[in-house]
């Protein structure tokens, strides 16, 4: 759930409440999604920063995301008319994965929905897509309804397997719970979720708590006597491919389905039947059959990286697909890459070839993900 690095001077750009302390802390700030965000830290680095969340626990800034309440008698049934997840369905204190589609089944974007009561949810969507994505609720809600987006808010994601241990306030919460829990004084909004596929938190706070919880997070010992690794968008950015998930505008967009992008859980076993979103009988259609091309998880032979944009060959040295994420995974030490391809060439084992800068480079198909996830029950 993240956006393309770009090359915009970095002090044109919108800042995050926590941006004074990752100036302080080292980062080299680079544009993303129209903000100056973290890409690493000196002294640490990608790699030391994807490992220490994978080790031990790690705290990003994910403050540029879009944060809003939709709240009012019927929110829910409102919500279903643009989103594929079951919101009806949703108990207070639980949170899903949901895509926002178009009327040809694409996919516009992906987010979470947390219902903290009844009539009241929390969206959290993608950078890119926030005012896109909250203009069109507003055009669409009924009477009654209210879609409240809240650019004061900041976002922090605790992750690592000792997450719960630096955040003791939250560790009663299951996977995808969501409850309003104080921390050192701050209201927060908090779910046990993240995209890295550890364990871990996201912490919604007002903008003048943002950096006063972050220093209190990064203050606090871990087992080992240590503390909890700052990281930025580069490691997030590993760890979520390690993981297998999702880049929007990479690996999902409006030409991709939920079908071929492998993420028919985010279609609730009720919508399928009964629908009522965009695109409803496109997706059910195409998730009750086969698609013609799915995104796989693939493994080029050797050290090198194969990024995204390359494209994928069969056996035959025709061009097949393109690659949509790739890089080196620091936990498996090796290249990993996600894309899409035929069908019949998505079973894993799979012989296919990259084109690593004019050359073709041995893969495989492999499952997803690359790394277990360790989320908890």
């Amino acid at each position: 759930m993240t956006t393309t690095l770009t090359a915009e001077p970095v002090a044109s750009l919108r800042e995050t409440p926590l941006t004074a302390l990752h100036r302080a802390s080292g980062a080299r700030l680079v544009a993303f999604a129209g903000y100056a965000m973290p890409v690493h830290y000196d002294g640490t680095g990608i790699v030391a920063e994807h490992l220490a969340c994978r080790t031990s626990a790690a705290l990003f800034d994910v403050s540029h995301m879009g944060q809003a309440w939709v709240t009012g008698a019927g929110a829910a049934a409102f919500l279903e008319t643009c989103l594929t997840a079951d919101i009806l369905g949703l108990a207070p204190g639980r949170q899903r994965y949901a895509l926002l589609t178009n009327a040809n089944g694409g996919i516009e974007d992906d987010l979470m929905v947390g219902c903290l009561a009844p009539d009241r949810f929390l969206l959290v969507v993608n950078a890119a897509r926030k005012h896109a994505d909250f203009a069109r609720l507003a055009a669409a809600r009924p009477p009654g309804i209210s879609v409240q987006p809240v650019p004061y808010r900041a976002l922090l994601a605790l992750q690592g397997p000792w997450a719960s241990l630096i955040l003791p306030e939250a560790a009663h919460l299951r996977f995808m719970d969501v409850a309003e829990i104080a921390v050192g004084g701050a209201r927060c909004v908090i779910s046990r979720s993240g995209y890295t596929g550890e364990d871990g938190f996201e912490i919604g706070c007002d903008a003048s708590a943002a950096e006063p919880l972050a220093r209190q997070i990064l203050a606090r010992t871990l087992p080992d006597g240590g503390h909890v690794t700052l990281a930025g968008l580069g490691a997030r950015d590993t760890l979520r491919l390690e993981a297998g998930l999702c880049l929007y505008g990479a690996d999902i967009g409006p030409d991709t389905d939920p079908a071929m992008a492998g993420l028919s859980f985010a279609v609730g076993k009720r919508r399928r039947r009964d629908g009522g979103f965009p695109g409803a009988a496109i997706i059910a259609h195409a998730l009750a059959g086969r698609p013609a091309r799915r995104r796989v998880g693939l493994r080029p032979e050797g050290r090198a990286p194969v990024r995204a944009g390359a494209a994928i060959h069969d056996e035959a040295g025709q061009v097949v697909g393109t690659i949509t994420s790739g890089g080196f995974g620091p936990s498996v030490n090796g290249p990993v890459a996600m894309g899409y391809v035929p069908s019949e060439l998505a079973a894993p084992g799979t012989a296919l070839g990259l084109d690593l800068r004019g050359r073709l480079v041995p893969a495989r198909v492999c499952a997803l993900p690359f790394v277990p996830h360790r989320y908890v029950a």
